[in-house]
C-alpha cells in the first residue's frame, strides 16, 4: 500500500508498545502514517469491553491491528491456561465485534504458531492451521487467537 493509503488513516495498533508492536509502530511511519495510535494497558484494558469502547470513542480509528496478548512461557501456560484462554478470547472477540459495530474500515488481527497443530509439518502452511490440534501447552492461546479467524470470516 502507498504511503498516501497509510497518512489518510488513523491506525490504532493494541500491543504497538511490544516487541513485533513497537517495529510495526515505526514501518507504519515509515510508510507516512501520521496517526499510529497505541492504547497504553494503564489507559485502556482490552479484556473490558467499556474499555475497549472507549478506546474506540477517543481514538475514533479507521483501522486496528491487533497484537495485545497476554502471553506467557511454558511454565505460565500450565499455570495459567484458563486466565491466557480468557482473557485474549475477550479482548479479541470484543475488539473484532466493536470495531464491526462502528463500520471499522479494516481490522487485522494478528495470529500466533500456537495456533497450529502439533504435529503439523514443517515448515507450517496456512491450509494446515485445522488438520489437528494444538500442542496441549499452548491450546488455550492458540485456541483463542484460532478464533479471531472464525469471527473474521463471520463478519466478511
Amino acid at each position: 500500500m502507498d504511503s498516501q493509503f497509510w497518512s489518510k488513516r488513523r491506525i490504532v495498533v493494541t500491543g504497538g508498545s511490544g516487541f513485533l508492536g513497537s517495529y510495526l509502530v515505526e514501518r507504519l511511519q515509515q510508510r507516512g502514517c501520521r496517526e499510529a495510535l497505541v492504547p497504553q494497558h494503564g489507559d485502556y484494558d482490552l479484556r473490558h469491553i467499556a474499555d475497549i469502547r472507549r478506546m474506540y470513542e477517543v481514538m475514533n480509528p479507521d483501522v486496528v491491528i491487533h497484537l495485545a496478548a497476554i502471553v506467557g512461557g511454558i511454565g505460565a501456560n500450565r499455570e495459567r491456561p484458563a486466565e491466557f484462554f480468557y482473557d485474549n478470547l475477550m479482548m479479541g472477540v470484543q475488539l473484532l465485534h466493536e470495531g464491526w459495530r462502528r463500520g471499522l474500515e479494516k481490522f487485522v488481527a494478528i495470529g500466533t504458531i500456537c495456533a497450529y497443530p502439533k504435529f503439523a509439518p514443517t515448515p507450517f502452511r496456512e491450509e494446515d492451521l485445522w488438520n489437528g490440534y494444538p500442542e496441549e501447552t499452548n491450546a488455550p492461546y492458540g485456541l483463542a487467537k484460532k478464533m479471531l479467524l472464525v469471527q473474521s470470516q463471520a463478519y466478511r
